[in-house]
């Protein structure tokens, strides 16, 4: 008899896991089990922390491995599947808040004298985002529209925005489905509303019934 379906929650930068533990509290309740995957996000190269994730992944020994990422989360567990998808077990993808076509504000932070280093080698994929989607998974994005966060001091966000990522970040070709709700970056994480949706999508591969 097959087990309940996993999740792996990573989370974004300058996070931690106990971010995600809202997140993984209501996707319990939904009937899945969850993970969550801790990294750093500033010291340790994103190819480091893919390669990490991939084995950690693999070690976890289920048939059916969904993912869901916060943010800079987001976009590492796409960097890995590029590379190692193939090698883990089917499921689908949730990114949260992710700018999957790169972030002004990283961009902005990165051009700061003294501050570049506060990104680290997060700058390496926030600047320039992620080329595609990984094929093999069907991947959808949520996009916060409440305008609550720190980075529209750094830079011109172009509304709607979620006070760190632009909506327009966060599409890209190839999406099975996008939504939007009134969140912030934050609350992208502790929304019941956020959940419900993900757990629609892990489900049944689209957020709205």
């Amino acid at each position: 008899m097959p087990g309940r379906p996993r999740v792996v929650l990573v989370h974004g930068l300058w996070y931690g896991r106990p971010s995600l533990w809202p997140l993984a509290r209501r996707l319990r309740s939904h009937g899945f089990d969850v993970d969550c995957f801790g990294y750093a996000t500033v010291r340790r190269s994103l190819q480091q922390s893919s390669v990490r994730l991939a084995e950690w992944a693999r070690d976890l020994n289920v048939d059916t491995l969904h993912f869901v990422g916060h943010s800079l989360g987001g976009l590492l567990i796409l960097r890995m599947l590029l590379e190692s998808g193939p090698s883990l077990p089917p499921g689908r993808v949730v990114v949260l808040g992710s700018p999957l076509t790169g972030s002004a504000v990283a961009r902005r932070i990165s051009g700061v004298p003294g501050l570049r280093q506060a990104l680290g080698h997060a700058a390496e994929v926030l600047d320039p985002g992620i080329e595609c989607l990984p094929a093999q998974r069907e991947v959808g994005a949520i996009a916060g529209t409440a305008t609550l966060g720190l980075g529209r001091l750094f830079a011109h966000l172009e509304p709607p925005h979620d006070g760190t990522v632009s909506v327009a970040e966060t599409r890209s070709d190839g999406l099975a489905d996008h939504l939007e709700l009134p969140v912030s970056h934050t609350g992208l994480v502790l929304s019941k509303a956020v959940a419900d949706a993900v757990a629609r999508f892990l489900r049944h591969g689209r957020f709205r019934d």
